[in-house]
C-alpha cells in the first residue's frame, strides 16, 4: 500500500462527537473503521491515540494487528538497544519507508538491577522482542523480559532454567531457541566468581509462555573450555537458523566445527565439513543473518578495511564472498540483519551516529532511484552501500538490533 503523506489527524472538535458516539467513526460501523485504521502508517498511530480514548483503545489493541496481517499491510521496523551504563538500556524503533525514529520506554531490567554491556541476549519471535540473561553483579541471570509493540510496554516473562551471559538466540517454527554461554556465580569475596561454560540448550513457546528442555550440545568438535580463553566475547559462538535446523558454529583459532540441531529429530549432529571450515569468525552478535532464505555471514578481519560479506552455499557446503567491501570505521561495532529483503548493516560513523546501511545490487539504471532517498557510501564490484537512516543517542554503546513485521 502506498503510504499517503497528506494524511491529517481530525481535531477533536467535541466530546459529544468524539467521546459520547459509541462508535469510533460517527456513521460508520466499527468493522469498517478498523479497517480504515489498519490502512494507516504505524507511525501515525503515536498522533492517532490522542484523537479520543476510543481511538487510543482501538490502535493498542491486538485486533487492529491482526486485520493488519488480513489486509497485508503490516510494517517491517528496526528496533535498536542502546546501552547508556548507569543510566540504562534504552529502545529505539526506526520506520524505514519514513526514516522517522521514535524512542521507546526503557528496558524494564534497569529499574531491578545492572545488567554488563553484551552479557545478554536481544531477541525477537511472534511480534515482541525479549531481553534475556546476562550478569549483574557476580551472577549470571535467568530473567526473561518482554515487549509489546502493540500496547508499547514491557513485561516479566517466564525465566529461563539456567542463568546465561554471552549465549546465543535463534527462531525457528516461532520458538525461541537459547544456547550455550556461561553460568557466573559468586564464590566468596565481593567480586569472587566461577565461570562454568554451558552446553545445554532450552526453547521457549511464546503461545504458552513456557520453557522447554532440550538435548545438550555434544560438542564433539571443540571443547568446551575454550570458550572460556581469552576475551569472554569467544563465547559467542554463532547461531543460524537455515533450512528448518539450528546451525552452532564453533571456529575459535585453530578449533573449528560445529552442531546441527534438527527440531524434528530432537537430535543434535555434525555440522557439514565445508560449512564449518568456512564459517566466517563470527566474535560478537548479529554476524549472521538469513534474507530470503539465504545465509549471509560477515567478517570483519584484522581492520575494518578487509570487511566482506559471504554467502553459504548448501548444495556443495561452500561459502562465496558476495559483498567484497563493507563501510565499516575502526572499532566502530556493527551489526548485520535482514530488512525488507535486503542485507543491512547497522554501525556507528566517525560522529557517534548510529547509521542503518542497505546493501542494494548495482545496477546503474536504478542507482540514481536509490540514492535520490537515501546517502551513498561507498560501491564495491556487485553492492553500493546506501545511509538509509542515522541518528545520534548521545553517549550509548550499541547493544543489540532486531527487526519485527507487525
Amino acid at each position: 500500500m502506498r503510504r499517503s503523506e497528506s494524511f491529517h489527524v481530525p481535531r477533536k472538535t467535541s466530546s459529544r462527537v468524539w467521546d459520547d458516539d459509541p462508535r469510533l467513526i460517527p456513521g460508520l460501523p466499527d468493522e469498517t473503521s478498523l479497517q480504515i485504521l489498519a490502512r494507516i502508517p504505524r507511525i501515525r498511530y503515536l498522533s492517532l491515540k490522542a484523537v479520543s480514548r476510543s481511538w487510543k483503545a482501538a490502535v493498542t489493541s491486538p485486533e487492529i494487528y491482526n486485520i493488519r496481517k488480513q489486509l497485508g499491510t503490516t510494517e517491517e521496523w528496526v528496533y535498536i538497544v542502546m546501552n547508556k551504563g548507569l543510566d540504562g538500556r534504552f529502545l529505539h524503533a526506526l520506520d524505514p519507508i519514513s526514516k522517522t525514529w521514535q524512542r521507546l520506554p526503557p528496558v524494564i531490567p534497569n529499574r531491578s538491577c545492572k545488567i554488563e554491556h553484551r552479557t545478554c541476549a536481544f531477541a525477537a519471535v511472534d511480534g515482541c522482542l525479549y531481553m534475556l540473561g546476562g550478569v549483574s553483579g557476580c551472577s549470571s541471570l535467568t530473567s526473561v523480559w518482554k515487549y509489546d509493540p502493540v500496547s508499547n510496554s514491557w513485561s516479566a516473562a517466564n525465566p529461563m532454567s539456567v542463568g546465561r551471559a554471552y549465549f546465543e538466540t535463534g527462531v525457528l517454527n516461532n520458538k525461541l531457541f537459547v544456547v550455550g554461554g556461561i553460568s557466573f556465580s559468586r564464590v566468596g569475596g565481593d567480586n569472587l566468581y566461577s565461570e562454568t561454560p554451558l552446553q545445554s540448550a532450552e526453547v521457549f513457546d511464546p503461545e504458552i509462555g513456557l520453557w522447554s528442555d532440550i538435548p545438550s550440545m555434544p560438542c564433539s568438535k571443540a571443547n568446551p573450555t575454550a570458550f572460556l580463553e581469552g576475551s569472554h566475547d569467544l563465547v559467542r559462538i554463532g547461531l543460524a537458523s537455515y533450512r528448518g535446523k539450528l546451525y552452532v558454529p564453533q571456529r575459535f583459532s585453530s578449533v573449528g566445527g560445529g552442531e546441527v540441531y534438527d527440531p524434528e529429530t530432537n537430535l543434535w549432529m555434525d555440522m557439514p565439513t565445508g560449512m564449518a571450515e568456512g564459517w566466517p569468525p563470527c566474535f560478537g552478535t548479529n554476524q549472521s543473518v538469513i534474507v530470503d532464505g539465504d545465509l549471509y555471514a560477515l567478517y570483519r578481519g584484522l581492520s575494518s578495511e578487509d570487511a566482506k560479506v559471504y554467502l553459504y552455499n548448501h548444495h556443495d557446503a561452500s561459502w562465496k564472498v558476495v559483498v567484497g567491501y563493507v563501510p565499516l570505521h575502526d572499532k566502530s561495532r556493527y551489526m548485520l540483519m535482514g530488512l525488507l529483503g535486503k542485507l543491512h548493516v547497522v554501525t556507528e560513523d566517525d560522529n557517534d551516529n548510529i547509521i542503518v546501511m542497505r546493501a542494494d545490487k548495482r545496477d546503474d539504471s536504478t542507482a540514481s532511484l536509490d540514492e535520490r532517498d537515501s546517502e551513498s557510501v561507498t560501491t564495491s564490484e556487485s553492492y553500493i552501500w546506501n545511509v538509509i537512516a542515522s541518528r545520534n543517542f548521545g553517549f550509548g554503546i550499541l547493544e543489540g538490533c532486531q527487526s519485527l513485521d507487525i
